[in-house]
């Protein structure tokens, strides 16, 4: 197994998110790794938690990553958020990432999840991807 690839494979998919054109029409440049402090816009995206797993095998260490990618606003109802996450489904499920360890051999939408969040006055989309990475 090798984890060595999962900061490349991070910073790859948050590049891949900042440089969507149709997330960037719903969310700006509102993409975060961190929250930073203070106040934020009333929609954003935000880099979640990741679950790694061994998947070396004869060409080598690799490993498969479940990853997750959300969508947080405080507007009204479900629909700024449903058009962020479509984008961000588009930008990542099939992208060709180019890593800079090691090598991306698949990356796919798996599921999402949507709910109200703060006493229902903020709702969140998790949405999950599977990559399956090699470290050449």
């Amino acid at each position: 197994m090798s984890y060595a690839v999962s900061a490349a494979l991070q910073a790859a998919v948050f590049a891949a998110l900042t440089a969507d054109t149709a997330l960037a029409a719903e969310v700006g440049s509102a993409i975060y790794d961190a929250v930073p402090a203070g106040s934020l816009p009333e929609i954003y995206v935000q880099l979640g938690t990741e679950t790694v797993r061994d998947a070396s095998d004869g060409s080598g260490a690799g490993a498969a990553h479940t990853l997750s990618v959300s969508v947080i606003t405080t507007n009204p109802g479900f629909a700024s958020a449903k058009r962020a996450a479509a984008a961000i489904s588009d930008a990542l499920h099939g992208a060709d990432l180019t890593l800079a360890r090691g090598r991306l051999v698949s990356l796919g939408f798996d599921r999402a999840t949507a709910r109200r969040i703060d006493a229902a006055s903020a709702r969140q989309i998790d949405l999950r991807f599977r990559a399956r990475v090699q470290d050449d």
